[in-house]
Formats: C-alpha cells, structure tokens, sequence
C-alpha cells in the first residue's frame, strides 16, 4: 500500500515540473515576443522622428529659398538710386561761343539750364560766369566729355554721388502703412454715429493724409534728382586783346580847330577878367590914383626945394 502512494506521488511531482517547465517556456516566448514588438514600435519612432526632422529641414530650406527669392525680387525691383552731381571749372576761347555749344549740347540731350551768371574782368577785356545744368543721369557723362572737349584747359573737375536707395525704399514702405492707416479710417469713418467720433477721426485722417502728401513730395523729390543729374560749370574766357590802327580816333584837321579855339576862349577869357577888374574897381583906383600923384607931386617939390637952396 505504502509503494502505491510513493508512486502517486512521484507522479504528481513529474507532472507539476513538466507543467512548470512549459510556462516558463511560454514566459520566455511572451518576452521575446513582446521585445520583438518594442524593438519594432521604437523603430517605427525613429523612422518618424527622422521623417519629422526631414521635414524641418526641407521646410528650412524651402524658406530659405523663400528669403532669397524675395531678396532676388527685392534687388531686381529696386536698383540702385544714386543723385550725381559735378563740378566743373574750365577755361575757354570765348565765353559766348561756349555758352551756345552748351545750350545746343542741352538742346540734343533733353537738358536746360537752372541757373547762368556772368561778369566781366579786367576792365572788360574778358568775360566770366558761372552755369548750372540738369542733363538726363544717362547722358551725364556725354555731356561731361563734350564740354571738356571744348575746352581749351579743364582747371578743376569733381564728381560726387550719393546713394539714396535705402532711403527711398524706406519712405515707400511707409507710405504703404500710412495708405493702410487712411483705408482704415475712412471705413471707421462710414461706420461712426457719433459726432463726436467723427471729428476725432477726421483730425486723424488729416494728420494722416499731410503725412502721406509729404513722403510723395520727398519720393518725388529723389526721383527728380536721380533722373536728372546736376552739372555746375565755371566758365574762364581767356581772351587776348589785340590793338588795331583806329582812323576815326585821329581826326587832325578837327583837333586843330578845336586847340585854335580854345586858344582864343583863353585869350579872351583873360580880356574879359582884367576888363571886369578896372571897370569893377574904378573907384578904388581913381582914389589910389590921385593919392598917388599928390604924392609925387609932393616928393618933387621937395626935391626941387633942396636944389634952390645955396650951399652953406
């Protein structure tokens, strides 16, 4: 009986470790099942993460070449806006002439004259002046070398330019914001009931649209000077005088009447006054006269006294 029950339980034993060994098996297929599927879903992150990263770049590079074409439609719209201007001192054969070449020179290139003074030195014998011009900006140069070729000595020559670009791109931008400010304004404007509301709109609205008046005016102001460049020209005549045989300044037969009766107006001129000093002091002289011979008389007598007397 005894052997019987040691035999149920050895069996029972068997049984339990069997059982025992087979789960721990399929615990062990679960694990590596389950890391299997870890393994897998943090791979499938990464692959997004990369995805994702991906994606961030190609948006970075997409805008940055958004910022380059904007910045090669920037350059290509807006060129550069310079205002040239110079300065020029010549010296030349005539002033006039050179003053006609310069106005046919205008004439030809769509340019006039701002500004022209001139004056006269050394008492007369040559002739000075100053001229400013606005030429086409694309003609500038034509003009200059034009000038300087009808010269006969270029003194002193200066070109300067100023870029305003930056400035006018500027203002434009600001007149955009300002056009949006006043669009605004003229819709609160539609919509106001009050008076009250009105008014302060209208004295905005105004402030707004002198401001927008004033950076046209400047916008306009650069263009002008842009397109049209400014050329101060100071002009020196080099004139020789040379002096010519003038017949008509010789008139000898003239000259001779002219001494001859001016000779005579001296003569009779010096008649005249010593006539109008005996006349006019007559009876000054008429008294010193008789003084005088009372006085000679006198003296005589005397005289004739002292010869009739005899000697001692």
């Amino acid at each position: 009986m005894r052997k019987v029950l040691y035999v149920i339980l050895l069996f029972l034993v068997i049984i339990g470790i069997t059982g025992c060994s087979s789960s721990s098996t399929e615990e062990s297929q679960m694990d590596k099942s389950s890391s299997g599927s870890l393994d897998n879903s943090s791979q499938e992150m990464t692959e997004e993460k990369i995805q994702e990263n991906s994606d961030e770049v190609s948006e970075q590079e997409l805008v940055k070449e958004e910022n380059m074409t904007s910045s090669n439609q920037y350059d290509r719209s807006y060129e550069r806006m310079v205002i040239y201007t110079a300065d020029l001192s010549i010296r030349v054969s005539s002033y006039e002439e050179t003053l006609n070449f310069i106005q046919k020179q205008l004439e030809i290139q769509n340019g006039y004259i701002v500004e022209s003074n001139s004056y006269t030195v050394e008492e007369g014998k040559s002739v000075e002046g100053t001229i400013t011009v606005r030429i086409p900006q694309e003609k500038f140069r034509d003009f200059l070398n034009s000038v300087e070729t009808g010269s006969t000595k270029v003194v002193n020559k200066s070109i300067s330019g100023q870029d305003v670009t930056e400035e006018y791109v500027d203002l434009e931008s600001r007149l955009k914001s300002k056009e949006v400010v006043e669009k605004r304004l003229l819709d609160f404007m539609e919509k106001a009931e009050k008076t009250e509301d009105l008014l302060k709109i209208s004295n905005d609205l105004s402030t707004v649209q002198e401001e927008i008046e004033q950076i046209k005016g400047r916008m306009n102001f650069l263009k002008n000077k842009v397109n049209l460049a400014t050329v101060t020209l100071h002009v020196i005549e080099d004139k020789v005088n040379i002096p010519t045989l003038d017949n008509k300044e010789l008139n000898t037969w003239d000259k001779t009447k002219k001494q001859f009766m001016d000779s005579v107006n001296f003569l009779l001129n010096i008649v005249s006054a010593f006539t109008i000093f005996i006349v006019g002091s007559l009876p000054v002289l008429l008294v010193l006269g008789g003084l005088l011979t009372i006085a000679l008389i006198t003296i005589k007598k005397r005289k004739k006294t002292k010869d009739t007397k005899p000697p001692m």
